[in-house]
């Protein structure tokens, strides 16, 4: 009896050869797990694509809610932004895709779990990190690191000659500009051109936002309802449309965002397995809201809190990005950031406008923010001669350092005259 094997299967060429493969190759039935968490596809045709390959059973999972409530708005909360730059929408749709893939694996009652990603990039750690941490006794078939299958299939020319001969289901040709990635919070590109990081990449290769230089004169202007830093709510000065539904919330700020040119970036950064990768990016709804919390941290998030979670956003950005997602460091920080969230409430307006993200007003119930206070014209309880102790406190190390600093260069000198004798 053959055993199975669960496939992260997308309907390319990679993996409806590696489909294939597991089945003549390796005895395994195959059942093809499909994951929507956005992208741009015919999920019927995929789920035919894979029947007709081969597949014992193929299985479309919606993950989109979850993508956005469990991984995406939860990211942007804690300043996931992996070398300050980049927004994770790679690395965020993985745990999610490897999660329910080991759900149907259990439901299933299969032998092994199976991925089509490579061996040079950080996909292959993702998901046989989350494998291993859900799923430890579930066998995990990576075949792009097997010596049988890397002798075999060489390159693409291989894939699409083995796809002729078994008359895989393909829509492939033997060479492509660049390879994407593609879910709700952004579409990446990569590989082919582009691995020249000087090369300029044609405006045509962008397919979600539109250029800043041909987007509206006209601004869009949203405001986004929090509560423990969360979006609730999204409205529209203009049209009155107010969305409260989650997964309706990120589409409608992700298309208004994308029409205004906003979320490109072009960056070199840095691989988990040490290798430089330079990748370009389209997040547009993820650029809005990372943009707009961050503004709402500043009225309502204490001064230290604040300081103290920004000294563990990195971290946190390289746990995600490096597929430690389901790790015991990962809850910890999760809980600790969630503590920092509690009562980071209220609203912020925001411009949208030629690439650009701008911020028109924020108000909070749980402001920190006294008028009065920073006001130069009101006191507001504030004795400004108690700011003289205060100075004098902060300036004795200041003193005791510049003492030091002319003593040194004084016995400096006398040393290159050979002393006073």
């Amino acid at each position: 009896m053959a055993k199975k094997l669960v496939l992260a299967y997308s309907g390319g060429l990679d993996t409806s050869c590696i489909l294939k493969y597991l089945q003549l190759e390796g005895g395994y039935d195959v059942i093809a797990y499909i994951a929507d968490v956005g992208q741009q596809e015919d999920f019927a045709e995929i789920k035919e694509r894979a029947l007709a390959t081969g597949a014992v059973a193929a299985e479309v999972v919606d993950l989109r809610r979850e993508f956005v409530t469990d991984y995406i708005f939860p990211a942007i909360a804690g300043r996931a932004i992996y070398e300050n730059r980049y927004l994770l929408g790679t690395a965020l749709a993985r745990p999610v895709i490897a999660k329910a893939q080991v759900e149907l694996a259990k439901r299933e009652g299969a032998h092994a779990l199976g991925h089509g990603a490579t061996g040079k990039g950080n996909d292959q750690v993702r998901f046989e990190l989350a494998y291993a941490a859900l799923a430890p006794r579930l066998a995990v078939v990576a075949p792009w690191k097997d010596p049988t299958f890397l002798a075999r299939f060489r390159g693409r020319t291989d894939l699409l000659k083995y796809a002729e001969e078994h008359k895989i289901p393909v829509e492939a040709s033997a060479s492509k500009p660049y390879s994407t990635d593609e879910n709700l919070l952004h579409k990446s590109y990569e590989a082919g051109a582009l691995e020249d990081p000087d090369f300029t990449p044609d405006p045509s290769m962008f397919v979600m936002t539109r250029s800043p230089f041909d987007a509206p004169d006209k601004p869009v202007r949203l405001e986004i309802h929090y509560v423990d830093a969360i979006p609730v709510a999204i409205s529209n000065a203009e049209t009155g449309e107010r969305i409260e539904d989650p997964l309706d919330l990120f589409l409608y700020v992700n298309k208004l965002a994308a029409e205004a040119g906003v979320g490109r970036i072009d960056i070199v950064e840095n691989r988990f397995v040490g290798i430089k990768s330079r990748g370009v990016y389209e997040t547009p709804g993820g650029t809005v809201l990372h943009h707009a919390i961050r503004d709402l941290e500043g009225i309502a998030m204490d001064r230290e809190v604040q300081r103290l979670r920004d000294s563990l956003s990195p971290k946190f950005a390289e746990l995600i990005y490096n597929g430690f997602w389901f790790s015991p460091e990962m809850d910890f920080l999760r809980g600790a950031f969630l503590r920092a969230q509690e009562i980071i409430d209220g609203s912020v307006r925001v411009s949208l406008y030629k690439g650009n993200v701008i911020i028109e007003g924020r108000q909070s119930p749980s402001s920190l923010y006294d008028q009065e206070l920073s006001s130069m014209d009101v006191e507001g309880g504030y004795d400004q001669k108690d700011a003289a102790g205060f100075i004098r406190i902060n300036a004795l190390r200041l003193k005791a350092h510049r003492h030091i600093v002319r003593r040194s260069s004084t016995r400096d000198e006398g040393s290159e005259t050979g002393g006073s004798k």
